[in-house]
């Protein structure tokens, strides 16, 4: 594991506050996201976290 569970645990709730905030700052230019492209997005994104966290170093 290339980080500790409570490193993983606060990038995936700042990850969550950048989607919320996100979806506001395109709403403020008038680019409408749906909430579900929003969760979409968030899963594929923490998917992707997920993944490279859990994956060994090289070298390991």
């Amino acid at each position: 594991m290339r980080t500790t569970p409570a490193k993983l645990l606060i990038v995936s709730a700042l990850l969550l506050v950048f989607l919320v905030e996100g979806r506001t700052v395109l709403g403020f230019f008038d680019v409408y996201v749906s909430p579900l492209e929003t969760v979409i997005v968030g899963l594929l994104v923490f998917a992707v976290l997920l993944g490279w966290a859990v994956a060994p170093r090289r070298g390991e």
